[in-house]
């Protein structure tokens, strides 16, 4: 068994304990994945911006006919940054995982 379908069973193991659920459209099932909206603080001159990059990190294989311009609903409180928002852009991370780019819809 190579590295790839040991991860696999990892991550199997990972995402059914301890992964939040977005509903996407297009999609019958909601998807597993972890969802993270950390702050960022570029500083442009002496002005600091206040900036959230919303991402939903799914599998590979989960991602599979996703594009740009469809709704994702994630399913987390709203303070926790929940709710719908537009899929700006997919960037796989190398370890498996994709990163669904978001952008709160008004």
């Amino acid at each position: 068994m190579g590295i790839r379908e040991l991860m696999t069973d990892v991550d199997d193991i990972v995402f059914e304990t301890l992964a939040d659920s977005a509903r996407i459209e297009g999609r019958s099932e909601p998807l597993l994945g972890m969802f993270s909206a950390p702050w960022l603080q570029p500083r442009m001159g002496r002005m600091n911006t206040a900036i959230r990059e919303p991402r939903f990190e799914i599998r590979v294989a989960d991602s599979v006919g996703l594009s740009k311009g469809l709704l994702v609903t994630v399913e987390v409180p709203e303070l926790d940054g929940g709710g719908d928002y537009d899929l700006l852009q997919l960037e796989p991370t190398g370890d498996g995982l994709v990163a669904l780019i978001l952008r709160k819809r008004p």
